[in-house]
Parts: C-alpha cells; structure tokens; sequence
C-alpha cells in the first residue's frame, strides 16, 4: 500500500450532510495544517446501461449531472475556504461510482470523511449504504459526520469516546483514540462494555457468562492492561474508565450524546464478500450523536 498523503479527503454531494461533512473535514485540516480533498462521484456508467438513454438524451443527461457535479464541488470549495482561507484544496471530479472511488482515495489519505446522508452522485449514499461500506473497506481510518455540528469558529465541547474490547481492531482504535484526545486537549473516555464480549472475542479461548459477577474483576484488569502503554506515551490525556455491564452499542450511543467524537475498530472482514461492520460499528454509524470515526484493522505485512 502507497504511504497516504499529509491530506483529508472529503466526499461531496451537495446534500446537508455533505455539507456538514465538508465543514468539519475543513476544520480539521485547518487544525492539522494538512491539505484538504474534495472528491465528488459523478457515477456516469448508470446514465448508460440499465436507464436506456443513447444519444443525444444521454449526453444531455451527462452535462447535467457533470453541472451538478461541479456545483457540488464548488459549494464545498467555497465552504471549506471560509473557514479558513489560507487552507490547501484540492478537488477531484471522477467518473467513477462512489463507494469504489472513495475507497481508491482512501489509499492516499490520512483520513476519509463522509456525511451521513446523500442525493446526486452520490444516489444511494443513506447510512448503511456508501457511508457504511466506505468504513468497512477503507485503507485509512473513516469519519462518518452525523449528531449535532457547531460552528466553524467555536471549539466543539466533549470528550473523545472509545470502544474498547481487547481485539486487535479494538487496538487500534484506542491508538487513534489516544492522538485524537491529545490533539483535541480534551478528556478520554474508554468503554469497556463487557456482558457480551467472550474470551473468544478478546482471548482466543472459551468461558461461560452464566456467572458475570465473578468476571468484572478480570474486565477491569484488561482494560487497564488496554490503555496503559497509550498512558504512558499520552500523559497530557486525562483518562476516565466506564466499565459497564451492557452492550457496548448502547453505552457508546449514550456516550456519543455528550461527546465530541467516537472512536471504534471496524471489526468488518476484508474484501467485498463481507460488506457489513461489526455490529457496534454499523449501530454508531447509523445512529451516533457526534461524529463517529471507523478504524480499519492495518494491512498484513
């Protein structure tokens, strides 16, 4: 895999949230002093086959959607300028179908932001659709921008919230996790939601639920064991620690009405033939309150 660029990527459809995508991608870039991408799909292969359109009604269905397309892209141009005018934009208007596109960008980026919804180019872009497949087949870590959005020039209040459950996935998500509180200089929360994680998901050997009583104390342990290198390397990170008997989709869902950003490992499986999220992933995706950002398990080596 090519090393990604010092850059975010956004993609853009012209819809509300696309817009509000667009703003938060814009702000951190500016934050981050990276370059920002604005990529827009204009999908022209469905114009062509499956919708009976030759000629002269084709091509006049292109330069509609083309015009549609750089509308997008300028709007999206214009927003992320006024946030901050000395901010680095690029744009990109490919022919492509959406989800295989962002995945392509997601090569070369530092990170992929996506709204929650979308219309246009991006025909079928409703949350467990481009948004959801994008953060399951990714190759950089996937912001979905959804819940509530603050103006471009108020901090936005909370802490970073992060799942964690002991896999590799999940290791990888608190790493990020970590680097996102620091940067943000706000507190760290770390879930460890634990009624229905087995040994199985986090130990590679088997044990019974039936008593989970007699479990909490091994729970606690591991979530020390999970965060204590991270402390170390982070000691500007305040850590709060919420063991909590429940599924972990309920407490980070609860979570994310108060936070500033959630962060989960993807737990999806690589390749096409899978194309869902775990299910903790695919419920904060589709129902979180701030934005959520998706962390993909790193590449074999």
């Amino acid at each position: 895999m090519s090393t990604p660029e010092p850059r975010i990527t956004v993609g853009v459809d012209g819809s509300a949230g696309s817009t509000a995508a667009v703003a938060w991608a814009a702000k951190l870039a500016s934050r981050r002093h990276l370059q920002l991408k604005i990529v827009h799909g204009l999908q022209i292969a469905g114009l062509y086959y499956g919708g009976g359109m030759t000629g002269i009604g084709a091509a006049t269905l292109f330069e509609a959607v083309q015009t549609d397309g750089e509308r997008a892209i300028a709007d999206a141009r214009a927003l992320a300028a006024s946030v901050d005018k000395d901010l680095v934009i690029v744009t990109d208007l490919p022919t492509d179908p959406p989800v295989p596109m962002l995945i392509d960008e997601s090569r070369h980026a530092r990170l992929l932001v996506v709204g929650r919804t979308g219309t246009g180019g991006f025909a079928d872009m409703l949350v467990g659709g481009t948004a959801a497949s994008v953060a399951a087949h990714a190759h950089c870590p996937v912001a979905v921008v959804r819940g509530r959005h603050d103006s471009t020039d108020v901090p936005e209040p909370g802490p970073v919230v992060v799942g964690v459950d002991g896999s590799p996935n999940s290791e990888q998500a608190v790493a990020v996790a970590f680097e996102e509180a620091s940067l943000r200089g706000v507190p760290l929360v770390a879930v460890h939601a634990w009624s229905d994680i087995t040994y199985e998901d986090t130990r590679g050997t088997a044990r019974i639920l039936t008593q989970p009583e007699t479990l909490e104390g091994d729970e606690e342990r591991l979530l020390g064991q999970r965060l204590g290198g991270w402390q170390e390397k982070y000691p500007d990170v305040e850590i709060r620690r919420q063991l909590v008997r429940d599924r972990p989709r309920h407490v980070l869902l609860e979570a994310s009405e108060t936070a500033q950003l959630v962060v989960v490992g993807s737990r999806g499986r690589g390749g096409f033939t899978g194309m869902l999220l775990g299910s903790t992933s695919q419920a904060l995706v589709q129902h979180a309150q701030c934005p959520v950002l998706v962390v993909r398990p790193e590449p074999a080596k």
